[in-house]
């Protein structure tokens, strides 16, 4: 078990190295940098030269790129020149928006997809099987910018029943007790995250089907039918809990789908978190900012997939054995 947990991490740090790599490059090699404006005017080729220099982005690219790499082995993420702070500073903010942003999508995707596949799989073959199972291709196939965009219009302005986005009342926040700043930030969190957790429920909904008529034909199973016991107990006490198994997989995998999600989701209900900020970072080409980002993004990317892995062998002693 060592031995895989070491080869699983040492992986994760592959893959980090190569994300960081490709944005570090895709960055710069886009048109314009840092200092093409401030604001809204254009500066001269003088000062923008003598910034450029200042910052090292004259250099040759693989020099940039190796001098990078060891300030980032130093804890230094570089400077945001957006934010006029460190990028280490301004992720330490953003980072626990997102997570809370990603935990609640998370935890609601999987209520939503296991209940909603579990019932498709009681009612196989029926019209309900058939309707939700349409209804989830829907969800699957909205690009996610675009059930975002649906719900803020459905939801904040047709019918006003959540705040139209931030994170919390700008007004009002700092004047409410402390369960109302609780039930503001609520009321702000809802619609990002049933919008990521509709986009993750409908495959793990699949998943959850599938895995479900795959159990309900075991001995087992009809062996707890012929003892009497009611069909409820006989599906989520017995043929449900081994049917989780191939479902715990989904848990880090939803973690790359959930991360690519939040960028889009985050900017248009206008939550400040790290898909807020990498979004306004490549509009200004905030080189730092926007690899920083990358790079926390991939590290959260491969914990999951490391989780999943931990969390697989937990359930099954054949792989604890190995």
């Amino acid at each position: 078990m060592r031995r895989y947990l070491a080869a699983r991490v040492g992986q994760s740090l592959v893959v980090v190295l190569l994300v960081t790599a490709i944005s570090f490059l895709l960055i710069r090699l886009a048109p314009g940098d840092p200092f093409s404006f401030v604001g809204d005017y254009a500066i001269s080729d003088a000062v923008r030269d003598r910034l450029r220099a200042q910052f090292g982005y004259d250099r040759p690219l693989i020099e940039q790129f190796l001098l990078f790499l060891g300030n980032v082995a130093r804890g230094h993420l570089g400077y945001s020149h957006s934010m006029h702070r460190d990028v280490g500073s301004v992720i330490a903010d953003a980072l626990p928006r997102t997570l809370l942003l990603m935990g609640a999508a998370l935890v609601a995707s999987f209520a939503i997809g296991i209940g909603v596949g579990a019932l498709q799989a009681v009612r196989h073959g029926s019209w309900l099987d058939r309707s939700t199972s349409g209804i989830l291709l829907l969800f699957y196939s909205i690009p996610d910018f675009w059930l975002a965009l649906m719900a803020l219009l459905a939801f904040a302005y047709w019918l006003p029943i959540f705040p139209a986005g931030g994170m919390v009342d700008q007004v009002m926040h700092d004047y409410m007790s402390f369960g109302g700043r609780v039930r503001d930030v609520i009321a702000h969190l809802i619609l990002p995250s049933l919008t990521l957790a509709l986009l993750g429920a409908a495959g793990i909904a699949r998943f959850q089907r599938a895995a479900l008529l795959e159990v309900l034909p075991q001995d087992y199973v009809r062996t707890a039918r012929a003892k009497g016991l009611a069909e409820r107990g006989v599906v989520f006490k017995h043929a449900l809990r081994n049917a989780l198994l191939p479902i715990i997989t989904l848990v880090g995998l939803s973690l790359p789908a959930l991360v690519g999600g939040a960028f889009f989701v985050e900017k248009v209900f206008s939550w400040p978190g790290m898909g807020y900020i990498a979004a306004n970072a490549i509009a200004s080409r905030d080189y730092d900012l926007v690899t920083g980002t990358v790079i926390v993004g991939g590290i959260m990317v491969a914990l999951g997939s490391l989780l999943a892995d931990l969390l697989y062998a937990a359930a099954d002693p054949r792989l604890r054995a190995r």
